[in-house]
């Protein structure tokens, strides 16, 4: 590679050469974009043209506005120390500012039953679709527990309960049916 030559720069054949690529090209640089309008540096234009005439609160042509102050100037001064603030009758106050509290929430001091490990158990020895919904008011109820959420806590810990006792009961009564369906089928055969 030519050290002379930069990796990012088209070849020179194509110096001459520009692709529109589907584009059209930008219109050309007019030094008077808004024809009919007053332009840059000119002031006002010549009376007659529906302007009023001079001399009635407006600068002359050619004049423009006078310099505006830039920036903001320097602050009003007031009287004490940093905080303090004059006032008429000679009093002065000391203001205090509090800074900010925030008030967080945090873990229960006696949480609620989850029932998680009933919840997985439910979930994986007796009913699947009631130990799945078991499993997630079970973690809804340890996330309040620890969020310091009572009434939400509560209230998903009932859920995964009643759930789990729900998917229990359903999987023992199959287990049971099951028995049974193989007691009749052994005996059938003798």
């Amino acid at each position: 590679m030519d050290p002379s030559k930069s990796a990012t720069a088209p070849p020179t054949e194509w110096a001459g050469e520009k692709s529109t690529m589907g584009h059209v090209p930008p219109p050309p640089y007019q030094d008077y974009p808004n024809p009919g309008y007053p332009q840059p540096g000119q002031g006002y234009p010549q009376p007659g043209q529906g302007y009023p005439q001079p001399g009635q609160g407006y600068p002359q042509p050619g004049q423009g506005y006078p310099p505006q102050q830039q920036g903001y100037g320097a602050p009003p001064q007031y009287g004490g120390a940093l905080g303090q603030q004059q006032y008429p009758g000679g009093q002065q106050a000391t203001v205090t500012v509090q800074p900010t509290v925030y008030v967080t929430r945090g873990p229960l001091d006696h949480p609620v039953n989850d029932y998680l490990c009933y919840s997985i158990f439910t979930l994986l020895c007796c009913c699947l679709p009631l130990g799945i919904a078991a499993l997630i008011y079970s973690i809804s109820a340890r996330e309040a527990n620890h969020a310091g959420d009572q009434n939400s806590a509560e209230r998903s810990s009932r859920m995964a309960r009643t759930l789990n006792h729900v998917g229990l009961g359903l999987g023992i009564g199959f287990f049971i049916l099951t028995i049974v369906y193989i007691a009749v089928l052994a005996g059938s055969f003798h």
